[in-house]
């Protein structure tokens, strides 16, 4: 197996601020808007993202739900001070198929607290193909750094 590069390890994603993270890197999925409530993933489709039917896999979509929802409530407006958290639950409604070569997850708050929050989403290809739906409930990890 080879790994990537020192500095592709190491660079910080344009959106977050951040360096991507391994599964980040594996799949290669991108957070391309993030605001107050608001994140959306795009991950271009490659052979390695199928099942056994060659179409992606449902894990896929779930991935990118699930990280659209987290990301979605994590926002602070500040690279310096992340806010992190962790779901606790995630409900995903699979609908249709993606026709296109990208696939693109938009999640937005819908409620919560100070110690939690709900998010819903939506997974669809650039064609605008409804593939999933999400409902997910997460729960913050610690205050943001100061």
């Amino acid at each position: 197996m080879t790994r990537p590069d020192a500095a592709s390890e190491t660079a910080l994603d344009d959106v977050t601020g951040e360096p991507p993270y391994p599964l980040q890197r594996l799949l290669g999925h991108a957070v391309t808007a993030w605001s107050e409530g608001f994140a959306r993933v795009e991950m271009p489709l490659r052979e390695m993202h199928g099942n056994r039917h060659g179409i992606p896999h449902g894990g896929v979509h779930a991935t990118l739900l699930d990280t659209a929802c987290g990301y979605a409530g994590a926002w602070t407006g500040d690279p310096d001070r992340p806010r992190h958290c962790m779901t606790l639950t995630l409900t995903v409604n699979y609908v249709g198929r993606a026709t296109g070569e990208r696939l693109i997850a938009e999640a937005r708050v819908v409620g919560g607290g100070r110690r939690s929050f709900f998010a819903e989403a939506e997974l669809r290809d650039e064609h605008g193909v409804l593939v999933a739906t999400a409902t997910s409930a997460l729960r913050y990890r610690g205050e943001p750094k100061a």
